[in-house]
């Protein structure tokens, strides 16, 4: 598989499978009247279609799995260490980690302070008096942190 750059956050498109079943449903039609090149066109175009949005659902497998090995080998690693060492893109593996948490495979939260992986689920009930929300996830976090908690996003 051949990494290009955003690909896990851009890949897959619900749109491209009703397109993908239009050009599928045109062929059939057309095969129907007997009109054989209408026909292999627009099956071909329409498998295409699919055959490339399965290939992308596969890529998204695969790299969900190098990030939560990378995870599992470096637990205390922060999103942007991931991303040097798989040559995956931040953005791409905030996505990643995101979903994996979203799946209960990946558990625990970003230290505020240095960005960190905590395997352990510590959270600080301390109120704020201002809230702030992490750009990436929305997710409630420390005025003062540096990193989001929950995605491991850097905060400007």
């Amino acid at each position: 598989m051949k990494y290009e750059k955003n690909m896990y956050s851009e890949g897959v498109s619900i749109c491209c499978f009703i397109i993908a079943g239009a050009f599928i449903w045109g062929g059939i039609a057309s095969l129907i009247e007997l009109n054989w090149w209408a026909s292999i066109i627009s099956l071909g175009i329409g498998c295409a279609i699919l055959i490339g949005q399965i290939r992308r659902i596969t890529s998204r497998k695969k790299l969900r799995t190098v990030v939560k090995f990378e995870f599992e080998q470096n637990p205390g690693a922060t999103v942007e260490e991931i991303a040097n060492k798989t040559e995956i893109s931040v953005k791409d593996v905030q996505a990643i980690i995101l979903d994996l948490k979203a799946r209960g495979e990946l558990r625990g939260r970003f230290s505020d302070k240095t960005g960190q992986l905590e395997t352990e689920p510590f959270f600080n009930k301390e109120s704020t008096t201002e809230k702030v929300y992490c750009p990436n996830c929305g997710t409630l976090i420390k005025k003062e942190a540096s990193y989001c908690s929950f995605c491991g996003s850097k905060i400007n």
